[in-house]
This record gives structure tokens, sequence and C-alpha cells, in this order.
């Protein structure tokens, strides 16, 4: 059973939104895993069997506890009755407290599905007489990453200090050389200057070096003040 389930539209996703996030909860002893629901290829530097090298090695730069794939079609992802229930049946078996997913508004189709998915898939995890396996699960709570392909900088509900944890974020994004250094620019800014850039904006809204924003739509309640930056 894990602690947090990252859903991940494409391998790198979670690394590039919620890496900082992932090694920070690993490093407090909770059980995380990543969701991939595509494999990500076609791309034009990639295929099939280099994205799962490069995943398997960022993986083991996160130190996840686990991590598959749904093997759903990539450039296609939809909203469909049995993607949803796939993903419902992953949520049952896991049995994630917190689930993170992209955030709702992108310019990649893949990336709005997989959110609106997601959602689905909570309330389906819970249901009872269905023909899902295992037992109902509702995850407590949703929270949304930023990876998206849109230019512009949002106002997230809390952004969490990474600063420790930035350059092993930056080492497993790295392990993705097909997606961010194969036939990219080499000449700064860089697509790895820019991640960088984002992120110490981030840490400049809170205080700190480096930071990741995440997004929620519900409320998010506090037991105490004590842990605010």
């Amino acid at each position: 059973m894990l602690d947090v389930l990252v859903v991940s539209p494409h391998p790198d996703d979670a690394e590039l939104g919620a890496g900082g996030a992932i090694l920070k909860l690993k490093s407090e002893g909770w059980r995380v895993g990543v969701l991939d629901l595509t494999s990500g290829e076609p791309t034009p530097f990639g295929a099939p069997e280099v994205r799962a090298r490069e995943t398997q090695s960022a993986t083991r730069v996160l130190g996840l506890d686990w991590r598959e794939n749904l093997g759903l079609p990539n450039r296609r992802l939809e909203h469909t009755l049995d993607a949803r229930a796939q993903v419902a049946s992953v949520f049952r078996r896991t049995r994630p407290r917190w689930v993170f997913a992209p955030y709702w508004v992108d310019a990649h189709p893949d990336h709005v599905a997989a959110t609106e998915l997601v959602e689905a898939a909570r309330f389906w995890a819970k249901l009872t007489k269905t023909d899902l396996p295992g037992t109902p699960h509702y995850p407590e709570r949703i929270f949304y990453y930023y990876a998206f392909h849109l230019h512009q900088i949002p106002q997230p509900a809390f952004i969490l200090d990474i600063s420790e944890h930035w350059e092993q974020k930056l080492a497993a994004i790295r392990c993705y050389r097909s997606q961010f250094v194969e036939g990219r620019p080499s000449q700064p800014p860089t697509i790895l200057d820019r991640l960088r850039e984002i992120a110490s904006v981030w840490g400049f809204a809170i205080g700190t070096k480096y930071g990741e924003g995440f997004a929620c739509r519900e409320p998010i309640g506090l037991t105490t003040l004590v842990a605010l930056v």
C-alpha cells in the first residue's frame, strides 16, 4: 500500500511537476508510487525501449516504492469508461492516502484527459457492488502539479520548499535524455535552465532557494501552523 500516488500522463511528467515533493516525502518515510498512463511515445528522439530505460533510471533516482504503466495510447489519451476502471482499480490496489494529478488547465489534451480520469476514478474506486477488483478505497486528497504546456505563471494553493532536493530532482529529469537533451538547443537558456528558473521563482515566492507549486480544488485543512515557511 502507498501513502502517495502520483499519476503521470507520460513518463517524465511526475518528475517535472512533483519530483521534489516525491523526494521530500520519501525522505520523511512516506511510501510513494507513480502511475504512468502512457509510454509517452512516439517522440522525435525517443522510442518505447529508450523511454522504458530512461524511466527505470529516473525511478532509481527518486527511490520510488512502486511504479507501473497502464499502456494507454499516447497522444490519444481519453477519459473512457474502460480507462477510468483501470485507474480506479489501481487506486483500490495501491490504496493511496493522497493522489497527485496534472493541473486541470493545459494545452496538452493528454494532460487534461489524465486529470479527468483521476478525478472520476477517485469516485469510482469507493464504489461497492461493482465488478472492479479489490475493496473500496477513497483517496483523501487530490493535489495538482504543474507540468503544463502553457506559458503562464499560475497562482498555486501552496508552494513546497524543495531546496534540499532540487539537484536530485534535476538528476531524475536528466535521465530522460531523449526528451531534454537529444535534439534540444545546447546554448543557454536550455530547457533544464528554464526548469531551474521556474523552481527558483517558486522558491523566491516563499523565501527559499527552490520550490514546487501545487493547486487544490478543495480546502486544505491544517492542524498546526508550525510547519508553515
